[in-house]
């Protein structure tokens, strides 16, 4: 199994001004080709370190990919630093300089020393055309080891890697297959999954991998495969996630880059039936999650923000009385709010929310991240509590997601049996 590492260079990743999503990308796009990341090094721009970087990875790596530093000015030194390292000297590359020209008449700017400069590359590398900018991608081979120098502009490096890069290694690391399918719950947190899949877990073969990965009102379940015949490899993990998805049951909402909106818009669209809703705490976030869908104008007529009482009361046509005697973050308001609000914009299912969200508000008896939350159907009102927490951002993202699990497993209960 071949193993990789990559390094990205660039200041600016190290002080958080820009986010590092090209390691994220590369390393799916590996995984995805049979080739194992064992590590992401992000480095300044200093040529002393970036030398020292290539020479510890080099002894267990297969493959090093590298990305930031190829540009223009003068803080882009790792072309310089590649010529120490491969023991080499800059020359013209003449086709990345037709590249460059063409670039810079296409649009309509005047072409610099600098950016000819673009064109110089260390004489021992292969060079990849850059289609969107002007520093080309270049490919080393020393000592057995593979080497990727690449532009750090996304744009400009994920097309050098798809069309050039990746097919070389398929050819070179063919025979080696990675899967990774994740498990996507709600719910319950990651210990009590940890305790129903216990059994399950440890009758896992070697060579099949589970990782827990949490966040705030989802738990991810992520199995990885790996083999040399990528068809066997595929049966064995359908077959070990079904026998997962029969454990967790309702608790598994989807599948990989699914989410609740998704999921549960596409059930609304399959039984023919509409929602609104009725936010308080979460404040539009739910009614946003929802219409972030594409086409959920389908099924989704709108919501009313009742956030304070007097909304609640004059608009949404809450029981004052009720307010009165149990509190705007109670069951009796909250099926209240989802009753009504069905009524009013005329649908098949309301979901409201009232809780606290916090920093403030929170009592003995109602502590901050107390959340009410109900489903209103023709056929009944249905509520449930929930405590979430103290943070306000995760208590309104997560009382946003428990909303739509709560739609989401009154329709299943609606359609028929797979």
């Amino acid at each position: 199994m071949p193993y990789a590492e990559i390094i990205s260079i660039g200041d600016e990743l190290l002080i958080g001004q820009v986010i590092n999503t090209n390691a994220a990308w590369i390393g799916q796009q590996l995984s995805d080709a049979g080739i194992t990341v064992r590590q992401h090094t992000v480095i300044s721009d200093n040529e002393k370190q970036i030398l020292e970087t290539l020479r510890k990875a080099a002894p267990s790596a297969a493959l090093i990919v590298i990305t930031g530093g190829l540009g223009p000015t003068r803080d882009d030194i790792t072309k310089a630093a590649l010529c120490k390292y491969f023991d080499t000297k800059l020359v013209l590359h003449e086709a990345s300089l037709e590249n460059i020209m063409h670039l810079y008449q296409v649009r309509g700017y005047p072409m610099s020393k600098l950016n000819r400069e673009q064109a110089e590359i260390p004489e021992s590398c292969t060079a990849f055309r850059n289609l969107h900018g002007t520093a080309p991608g270049m490919w080393f081979e020393k000592a057995g080891v593979i080497y990727v120098s690449l532009p750090g502009v996304p744009f400009e490096m994920k097309p050098i890697l798809t069309d050039h890069v990746l097919p070389r290694l398929r050819e070179r690391f063919g025979g080696h297959a990675i899967i990774h399918k994740t498990v996507l719950t709600q719910g319950v947190g990651e210990s009590f999954i940890a305790e129903k899949i216990r059994d399950w877990e440890d009758r896992l073969p070697a060579h099949i991998k589970l990782a827990y990965l949490p966040q705030p009102g989802i738990v991810r379940l992520r199995l990885s495969g790996y083999g040399s015949d990528k068809g066997a490899l595929h049966a064995e993990m359908q077959e070990q996630l079904k026998r997962l998805r029969t454990l967790l049951s309702d608790l598994v909402f989807g599948y990989d880059e699914d989410t609740l909106e998704d999921v549960t818009g596409r059930m609304l669209l399959k039984l023919g039936k509409t929602l609104v809703t009725a936010e308080s705490c979460t404040g539009g976030y739910l009614s946003h999650r929802i219409t972030a869908v594409p086409g959920s104008s389908a099924y989704y007529r709108g919501s009313i923000i009742a956030y304070s009482n007097e909304v609640k009361i004059n608009i949404l046509g809450v029981n004052a009385d009720l307010i009165e005697a149990h509190g705007a973050v109670s069951e009796q308001v909250v099926s209240n709010m989802a009753l009504n609000v069905r009524k009013l914009l005329n649908a098949d299912f309301a979901l409201a929310v009232s809780g606290i969200a916090g920093p403030a508000g929170g009592s003995e008896q109602k502590p901050v991240g107390t959340t009410w939350i109900a489903l209103a159907s023709e056929k009944e009102v249905v509520a449930e509590v929930f405590h979430l927490g103290e943070d306000r951002g995760r208590n309104i993202h997560k009382a946003a997601l428990s909303a739509l699990n709560i739609l989401r497993k009154a329709l299943l209960k609606e359609l028929p049996p797979m």
